[in-house]
């Protein structure tokens, strides 16, 4: 069974995580919190651009993938690359359930299941404080 705690890379301790995240990012960021439901900056965004890591800064989700599941989160169907999502099994709350991560820092993002709609059937269901929105500028 995997660990379910964020690995550290090698440039950010724990103190810098701390100091560059705000406490209700560090807590879901790098210890697998979760957002109350409808609260989160970006459950209810339509801006168009990409979804990077909080963190890290990796473009994680396009907007174009983006969709309204009724959850309270924010909602996409598939990853900018598939690559840049790593997938652990999950079993606290007495669930059996995927955590999804950021592959290059780590960074809880929230969890995947297989409710989503076409062309993929699934729903990546992210926290907001996982998230930050880099808009597509007016030029694009």
């Amino acid at each position: 069974m995997a660990d379910n705690t964020p690995k550290n890379d090698d440039e950010k301790q724990e103190q810098q995580w701390r100091e560059n995240l705000s406490e209700e990012e560090y807590r879901i960021c790098r210890q697998c919190g979760t957002e109350p439901a409808f609260t989160g900056e970006y459950w209810n965004t339509k801006t168009p651009g990409v979804y990077l890591c909080k963190c890290c800064s990796t473009p994680l989700f396009d907007s174009t993938t983006k969709f309204d599941s009724g959850s309270g989160w924010p909602s996409f169907y598939q990853p900018v690359e598939g690559d840049k999502i790593e997938e652990l099994v999950d079993r606290t709350y007495g669930m059996v359930r995927t955590e999804i991560r950021c592959q290059q820092c780590g960074s809880h993002l929230g969890h995947v299941f297989p409710d989503g709609p076409p062309p993929t059937g699934l729903r990546y269901c992210v926290n907001s404080a996982s998230l930050s929105l880099q808009p597509n500028s007016e030029a694009e």
